[in-house]
């Protein structure tokens, strides 16, 4: 995925190269100006509710003594990104370079250690800081080949008056904790997935299943398991602290189609979504009757389709956006006699009227209307911190814990009562029938 690329600094400082450490001082003189050799740094990723960005690149300074207390500003560098298609999803065209820019600088600070950090220009709409691009003629998002380039417009003065040039710079890998928290691997299906396993987890814990929307799908010559946790924060939600606290530490699976869950039948998904759930269960302690299944759009529409193909498996779906109609086409993709099989499994939707994708009256409240007792969330915009975005991006709603029952509850505290096996042996109830 990445590049690297070296990069001069300052050309035409005089200065001395060094390979190792930079000297202290010079013993009753001014100090003299000196040149690192070749510094490294890294692409921070964060997953904002748009997707993900580099909000930062962080310098391995670690090899200059003082760096800690040096003056470095804004103005000290000058960041440039380059994103270009990557192979498999390109057309070989110039449109395969989604941007070439200047990155502003927004703040510098100094890390334990001897690393700088740069902040950048970050946020919904921001120019060049996206890691991802849609294609629109082929409906994916690709993760971008991301080309770095740092200029040094200034030397870094140390505290003790030296003044240091970096030779030149070399960009590493794409860094982002929270994705990075989650494992690669393909099942035995072929079927690609990530998967977060819950610190220190002791007994049996329950297992939350997160379906992609279709810009989060493969292609035939692009499949790389990496947009379904980078172009929202759907399956990331349940790995926060917040939510792992919620659900006493939950394993979180994100799976990626290798094309669309529209293809479900011809391409036989339901099953081999349901055996990574049985593989997984051989693999790790994961509690039977707390298994439950989340997804955005379609894939909403595969979370209402994989419940109703396997009514004992799932404690809850939740759905946000479910394409069980789209405008498009103004066809059902599933028929009535398939969600009424969800009638023992608690169920809730999610959607926002302004939702120009899937119309909320023949999806959302349609099946809710099919579930007495499930639970449907209404939002008239999807406005958050905010910024508002497109109406079809409810799942920003469930990334954040936000819709909530009659009584208070909110969703993950919702989902993390539900069980298949009541200890009371009761019928289980799914208390709701909310609108809002």
């Amino acid at each position: 995925m990445r590049k690297l690329r070296m990069t001069a600094a300052l050309c035409g400082a005089v200065a001395l190269a060094v390979a190792g450490a930079i000297p202290s001082s010079a013993h009753g003189h001014d100090p003299a100006p000196v040149t690192t050799g070749t510094v490294a740094f890294t692409l921070d990723g964060t997953v904002l509710d748009a997707g993900e960005q580099v909000t930062s690149v962080t310098l391995d300074l670690r090899r200059v003594p003082g760096i800690s207390a040096a003056r470095i500003t804004p103005s000290t560098f000058t960041v440039r990104a380059e994103g270009r298609v990557p192979d498999g999803a390109s057309s070989g065209s110039a449109s395969d370079v989604a941007f070439d820019v200047e990155r502003a600088v927004t703040k510098v600070r100094t890390l334990p250690g001897g690393k700088v950090e740069l902040d950048l220009a970050s946020g919904n709409g921001a120019e060049g800081a996206s890691t991802l691009t849609y294609l629109g003629d082929q409906g994916r998002n690709v993760l971008l080949d991301l080309d770095y380039t740092i200029q040094q417009n200034a030397p870094i003065t140390l505290r003790n008056g030296r003044d240091v040039t970096v030779g030149s710079f070399e960009q590493r890998g794409l860094v982002d904790p929270e994705v990075d928290a989650f494992s690669s691997t393909t099942s035995g299906d072929g079927l690609k997935y990530r998967l977060y396993a819950p610190a220190r987890a002791k007994g049996d814990r329950p297992l939350v299943v997160w379906l992609h929307g279709n810009g989060e799908g493969g292609l035939p010559g692009y499949y790389g398991n990496e947009v379904q946790l980078r172009a929202n924060r759907g399956a990331l939600g349940f790995a926060t602290s917040k939510a792992q606290r919620i659900f006493g530490g939950a394993y979180v699976v994100a799976p990626e189609v290798p094309d669309t869950w529209y293809n479900a039948d011809e391409s036989g998904y339901r099953g081999k979504l349901r055996a990574l759930i049985t593989e997984l269960s051989h693999r790790y302690r994961i509690d039977q009757s707390r298994i439950h299944v989340a997804g955005a759009s379609a894939g909403g529409l595969m979370a209402v389709e994989l419940g109703a193909a396997y009514p004992e498996t799932f404690a809850s779906v939740v759905t946000a956006a479910p394409a069980l109609n789209l405008f498009r086409t103004g066809d059902y993709l599933i028929g009535a006699d398939e969600v009424v099989r969800l009638a023992d499994t608690p169920t809730w939707f999610i959607q926002s009227r302004d939702d120009a994708t899937v119309p909320f009256e023949k999806a959302s409240v349609w099946a809710h209307d099919l579930l007495p007792g499930s639970e449907l969330t209404l939002y008239d915009t999807v406005t958050w911190a905010g910024e508002t975005y497109p109406g079809h991006w409810s799942w920003i709603y469930l990334a954040h814990d936000d819709p909530a029952t009659a009584r208070g509850t909110h969703v993950w505290e919702w989902m993390s009562r539900q069980d298949r096996a009541p200890a009371d042996g009761g019928t289980r109830g799914h208390g709701g029938g909310h609108r809002s």
